[in-house]
């Protein structure tokens, strides 16, 4: 079986679990139960190998850290919170509750019991805030898993039974990819399938890796790289798969608003193994308290922020005078928050860096505050590049948004623009950038030459006169589709098709004549 036919053969059976198992629990509901028991395994599973490595390494080659009572496996504690963030006794592992679940009729306080002890394990280290609420989400004792403890244990058996018997290989063999793989998989059916309330906070990871790409041309590591609206986390680590971890020499940073979502990005670090020290996830609102003042500058930031959304703008005295905001000498509209992240990405961005930043179209034309903005990006030289994405990628919308590509060492004054918007495969109900979209799209990116009805490099002075417009379409001429048509030609046709017009006529009235003549 090839690698592609396993990763098919996985997702046809987190799918089957997914919908299988959650009964009236709704769907988007259900991924807290799914994914914090796929994270409660990996963990478990990851800590397993990492102490029995540690054990065989030292000359003990049969050592298994499951088989261990909890007062044997004590001694380990301290030096393997230092490293890995956090201990689970080895009563407390995935298989090893597994095992007994089916024979244990407080199986939800003891799930309850082991999730408490995972998060106290982190308490007073230095990976406490990264652990710290990552099982929130899967309530045990939610009367959404049955009106009855028994009903509730039911499920819980069902669902442990289910996610251990997903074939995740072992570590030696990779299991990272699958499970990682596993999560990116359900947060893109769950986003699919959840709508707005869902899709909101995931980009597709086509466009994933092309803003990480975009970010890192001509670099084999980087510094830092720093999302302020980070979802589910998807974003930054498409930088591992496009670099290598290892190639991002201080890690990732993010911050998210959502508390749920905060939660799954945190998830999603660990069952990506990045460890605790190699991110910093906050939770709070990017604008108005932002997390990470004494982390930037970032040398790549990536983000799809939320699209229009609120904010206190000009109703905080304090904002215009952040140094994030002031230099425009103007604030994004309160109903529109867009170019504020905007601003503060550009802040807080490296003079040899580079931002990747998916807009809604509105913030490249509308007028206002939005139109000040723009004069100050494009008047200091920081726009180097804006790229129309075709419509209906994104889950909750069908918009075509673009990207917007920010950098502070510009090598000339010019915008490179670029007109992607017909680079789609239609999947399912979605649109998707195939990796040969990507490449034609990178490709015009790196070499910055115009091409016919795709790319087009604009002087500033230009876009300026232009009312500091930078909607693609007012840059890159759409290609004439329509068919060519030659007038001669077609009028030497209809002067033909009506000469024969009346040659047939002329026989019509003789026949008609001929008949009429008969007759009499």
């Amino acid at each position: 079986m090839t690698k592609e036919q396993q990763r098919a053969e996985l997702h046809k059976a987190i799918w089957r679990i997914a919908n299988d198992l959650r009964g009236s629990v709704d769907g988007w509901d259900f991924k807290g139960y799914v994914l914090g028991m796929l994270f409660y395994r990996f963990i478990s599973e990851n800590l397993t190998d990492y102490i029995n490595g540690l054990e065989r390494d030292a000359g003990v080659p049969d050592f298994d850290y499951a088989q261990l009572t909890d007062a044997q496996a004590e001694f380990g504690r301290e030096v393997t919170v230092s490293d890995k963030g956090f201990y689970i006794l080895p009563s407390e592992l995935f298989a090893n509750v597994r095992a007994r679940a089916a024979h244990d009729g407080d199986l939800n306080e003891t799930l309850e019991r082991v999730f408490r002890n995972i998060e106290a394990s982190a308490v007073g280290s230095a990976s406490e805030d990264d652990l710290k609420g990552l099982f929130d989400d899967l309530d045990v004792n939610s009367a959404k898993l049955g009106p009855t403890v028994a009903r509730r244990n039911e499920k819980l058996v069902k669902l442990l039974s289910a996610i251990g018997d997903l074939n995740l290989g072992t570590f030696s063999d990779n299991t990272i990819d699958a499970f990682g793989d596993a999560y990116e998989y359900l947060m893109t059916m769950y986003a699919s399938s959840a709508g707005k309330s869902g899709g909101e906070f995931f980009t597709p990871q086509e466009v994933s890796e092309l803003l990480a790409r975009i970010t890192v041309v001509g670099k084999s590591e980087v510094n830092k790289v720093y999302d302020p609206a980070c979802g589910s986390g998807s974003l930054l680590l498409k930088f591992a798969k496009v670099l290598g971890k290892e190639n991002v020499r201080q890690g990732f940073f993010g911050q998210e608003i959502n508390l749920t979502t905060y939660n799954l990005a945190r998830i999603n670090m660990f069952l990506h193994d990045v460890n605790y020290e190699k991110f910093d996830i906050a939770h709070g609102d990017t604008l108005i308290d932002p997390a990470h003042w004494d982390d930037e500058p970032f040398e790549a930031i990536v983000s799809n922020p939320p699209y229009s959304t609120k904010w206190p703008g000009s109703d905080n005295p304090l904002l215009i005078n952040d140094p994030r905001f002031a230099p425009a000498g103007v604030l994004a509209p309160k109903s529109k928050a867009d170019l504020a992240f905007t601003m503060h990405i550009l802040s807080w961005l490296a003079v040899d860096g580079t931002a990747a930043i998916v807009e809604f179209p509105g913030v490249l034309y509308r007028g206002g505050a939005e139109q000040k903005i723009r004069k100050y990006l494009v008047d200091n030289n920081y726009v180097d590049a804006v790229i129309q994405l075709p419509p209906d990628l994104f889950f909750g919308t069908t918009i075509a948004t673009c990207i917007i590509v920010l950098k502070k060492s510009k090598t000339g004054n010019a915008i490179l623009f670029i007109d992607g918007s017909a680079l789609f495969t239609r999947t399912g109900n979605k649109n998707k950038l195939t990796d040969a979209h990507q490449k034609r799209i990178l490709e015009a990116f790196v070499c910055r030459e115009p091409a016919p009805h795709f790319a087009s490099l604009v002087e500033a002075e230009t876009i300026a006169d232009n009312g500091y417009n930078l909607s693609v379409t007012s840059y890159v001429e759409a290609e004439n589709t329509r068919e060519e048509v030659d007038i001669v030609a077609l009028n030497a046709e209809i002067a033909r098709i009506v000469e024969r017009q009346a040659e047939l006529r002329t026989k019509i009235d003789a026949i008609v004549a001929d008949l009429e003549g008969s007759r009499s």
